[in-house]
């Protein structure tokens, strides 16, 4: 009873003694907390957003994505890891959403299993290969997987692997990666593998053609699209406090670069900034599916 009494019973107004003294920062203060928090992230860590839309124009959804991402801090700890990618399988083929999702599910297990023990094994051992041999290989895979289980169909795939500052991509077909850097600038980091973009390559028809050119979605390179595959692999510093901009042509073939960049920088966030984005595609039409991943290196 003592309990229950001493729990709900009433209780004596005691003074609260607080000897705490306030006062308010000054200017001086207040602005190198600014100059530490835009400055200084600890630990080093990947911020990841997405978004997607079937479009206005399609009834179905070929697109898929994949994002992953860990941080292990502490005495023992591992740098900033993420995996993203974005497949947007191919119209007009047969079973394309098949194409996109087997690619995204094989290349992200292919890698996952590469990195278990290096991620999450209390030795932390290294990988053996070389991460460009890995997503080289994550690639080739998926190619093996789409003409075994879907076959006829196609897809491209855009996959970006981040260990601490090294972007690694492995890239075929026309969805892309971007890198926006502090300064505000943007540049694509993958090349088209479209008969329009080799077309511009050679100087037949200018960069104003190609955007209207009527076989502007026409691949010459893509999973699931013949016996032999040769994926671009680039290996490039990620910026510390820039970004990643992985998307489809359902979003780059409609909304331009500059606008793409003015949305990244002038959003809240990049969850923000992702809806923006699809937005963007969806009210110049939306004919196709969109797909957008936006990473963010905070350091």
């Amino acid at each position: 009873m003592n309990f229950f009494r001493n729990l709900f019973g009433k209780k004596e107004n005691k003074p609260v003694i607080d000897n705490a003294v306030t006062a308010p920062l000054t200017d001086v203060q207040l602005q190198s907390i600014k100059a530490l928090a835009q400055n200084r992230y600890e630990p080093i860590q990947l911020l990841v957003a997405s978004g997607q839309s079937v479009g206005r124009q399609r009834e179905l959804n070929e697109d898929s994505l994949f994002t992953c991402s860990s941080i292990i801090a502490g005495n023992s700890s591992n740098p900033p890891f993420g995996l993203f990618i974005v497949a947007d399988g191919m119209g007009g083929h047969q079973n394309g959403e098949v194409a996109s999702n087997t690619t995204i599910r094989t290349i992200s297990g292919y890698i996952m299993k590469k990195f278990y023990n290096s991620l999450f094994g209390m030795t932390g051992q290294p990988v053996d290969e070389s991460l460009q041999e890995i997503v080289q290989a994550a690639v080739m895979e998926a190619q093996r997987s789409v003409l075994r289980d879907a076959p006829g169909s196609g897809t491209t795939v855009t996959a970006a692997l981040v260990v601490g500052q090294q972007l690694t991509i492995a890239h075929v077909g026309d969805s892309r990666a971007y890198l926006l850097y502090n300064e505000q600038r943007m540049e694509a980091i993958t090349r088209d593998h479209s008969l329009v973009r080799r077309l511009e390559e050679l100087g037949q028809i200018t960069a104003a053609e190609a955007a209207v050119h009527p076989q502007r979605n026409v691949l010459y390179r893509a999973i699931g699209q013949g016996e032999s595959l040769e994926p671009d692999v680039v290996t490039t510093p990620f910026p510390i406090g820039g970004y990643l901009l992985i998307c489809s042509d359902g979003l780059w073939g409609l909304v331009p670069d500059d606008e793409l960049r003015r949305i990244v920088y002038g959003a809240p966030n990049i969850q923000r900034a992702c809806q923006e984005m699809v937005a963007a595609a969806n009210a110049a039409g939306g004919p196709d599916n969109i797909t957008v991943i936006l990473v963010q290196l905070l350091g």
